[in-house]
């Protein structure tokens, strides 16, 4: 989504009408369809003001293309600053600006974070040069128009207000610095020099148009990368009926188109390897052309997945392959070729922060993609919120006309950690039959205490070796404490327990 967009000398004179500000603010909310803060107007008629200045270069043609606030699709991030035009030999260009207000900084230690005053406190967040190179990434590997029309992308950074330090432009951030290099208060002419290396005609290709209507698809490289980061890894090797799920998917994948929408429920209890297959047709019918993501309502497995498939890439250029459930609320009917979601049995009816967005996140899911495919433990529900049944998801695949595919996987996976435990307590209560027939003695420490006093003092002192013993239960007790910070949420007076 666009929310400015003119040529250099049209951007010229509304910024010496002294109204850019307002003129942003115009589009931005007949665009977005609301307001916007008053420090993001202040800073809007700043930045421009100094942009302006920059610009104010004859050899930069006065019919170059200048974007404002350009809205990444499938994603809340926003582009500051794009100046479109041609070079001397006629290609295409997009230079993205990442603008900055800040005038101090200070080091993390950590790979393209730095700590500045934001937001009314002292935050950690991107290096501006990591952010606008990880801009520039998104769109090259994303957006089809890009990569086939040979359009070419370059960022930058201009922190107009900021006197350099040693700290902003410190040897730590050089490899991003190097991607997209940083301008600050002294560099006017540096940047119109950067500006003028890439564009010495103006926009004749209208090429942000053609970047607004290109279609979200991850482009070859990008996916034959993923592919065969997974299958070198052993840990995503499926067997038996994970085979056969993960075939099966793929074959109603490749059928699917907005009228003939599949819906895959496919069952199967912990170790069974529902996430292995997730993953293998997340990335697999990406290398297949088919634009698909991985869904869960919690951040932590999506967070484990990138991490185990980012290898030499930056987790930037592979976070738009992941996603969580309540992204999907105004997401264009069939935007999806393919939508994964693991732990189907999480989902919420409505979503954000304080549950008041969209109607159903089943519904919003099975809208946006012409093939889902649900990987669902009902048992696992844990919070009266969770909607995620079987029910449920026939229910709205009905109403989509779509066709539905019961899967259903039994093979398990020796697995330590929780998923171990929690199969193996499986096992021997005879609740299903797993592969964890029995417990691993260097994994877990279990006993059958006679009282609740007797575990909490065995807590206790497990606890003095690296303080990370606890003592946990579930919600059946009322909760005291929350009023009263005295109470005891616990008690067993027979026991001496509270």
């Amino acid at each position: 989504m666009i929310i400015y967009q003119k040529t250099k000398e049209s951007f010229t004179n509304d910024v010496i009408s002294n109204e850019i500000e307002t003129i942003i603010h115009d589009f931005f909310k007949t665009k977005v369809g609301s307001s916007t803060s008053e420090a993001e107007i202040r800073s809007w008629k700043n930045s421009m003001m100094y942009m302006n200045n920059v610009l104010l270069d004859p050899e930069i043609p006065c019919d170059a293309g200048v974007t404002i606030e350009y809205q990444i699709p499938l994603t809340s991030k926003r582009i500051d600053f794009i100046l479109t035009g041609q070079s001397e030999d006629g290609k295409d260009h997009a230079i993205l600006i990442e603008l900055k207000q800040w005038s101090k900084s200070s080091l993390t230690g950590k790979d393209g974070v730095i700590s500045t005053f934001v937001g009314k406190a002292e935050r950690e967040v991107s290096h501006p040069s990591y952010q606008a190179w990880s801009y520039a990434a998104l769109l090259n590997g994303f957006n089809e128009a890009i990569y086939t029309s040979d359009i070419k992308l370059a960022s930058c950074a201009y922190l107009h207000n900021y006197i350099p330090d040693g700290i902003i432009d410190h040897e730590f951030y050089k490899d991003y610095i190097a991607k997209a290099p940083i301008f600050l208060k002294p560099d006017t002419f540096k940047l119109r020099d950067f500006i003028k290396s890439f564009i010495k005609h103006g926009d004749k290709s209208k090429v942000m148009l053609v970047i607004e209507g290109g279609r979200i698809k991850p482009s070859k490289s990008l996916a034959d990368s993923l592919a065969k980061m997974l299958k070198g890894s052993e840990e995503f090797l499926m067997i038996d009926d994970q085979k056969v799920v993960y075939e099966t998917a793929v074959s109603l994948a490749k059928k699917a188109n907005p009228l003939n929408k599949k819906v895959v429920i496919v069952h199967g209890g912990p170790g069974t390897g529902k996430s292995v297959v997730a993953i293998n047709l997340m990335v697999n019918l990406t290398k297949l052309g088919l634009f698909s993501q991985y869904v869960s309502k919690n951040s932590a497995p999506r967070e484990v997945y990138k991490t185990k498939l980012t290898g030499t890439f930056k987790q930037t250029e592979i976070s738009n392959f992941f996603t969580g459930s309540g992204s999907f609320v105004n997401t264009i009917p069939d935007t999806f070729d393919a939508l994964i979601i693991d732990e189907s049995h999480r989902l919420n009816e409505k979503s954000g922060m304080y549950k008041n967005l969209g109607e159903n996140q089943i519904k919003e899911l099975i809208s946006a993609s012409k093939f889902s495919v649900f990987f669902l433990d009902e048992n696992q529900k844990v919070a009266i919120h969770d909607i995620g049944t079987k029910d449920e998801i026939v229910r709205w695949a009905k109403d989509f006309d779509a066709q539905i595919t019961e899967l259903e996987l039994t093979s398990q996976f020796r697995c330590n950690g929780s998923d171990g435990y929690l199969a193996w307590l499986d096992h021997i209560l005879q609740i299903r039959e797993t592969a964890n027939t029995t417990l691993d003695e260097d994994e877990f420490d279990f006993k059958v205490l006679d009282s609740p006093s007797e575990l909490r003092d065995l807590i206790f002192e497990k606890n003095k070796i690296n303080n990370k013993a606890r003592l946990v239960a579930g919600y059946c007790w009322p909760w005291k404490s929350k009023k009263d910070k005295n109470a005891m949420d616990i008690e067993f007076p027979e026991e001496s327990f509270g």
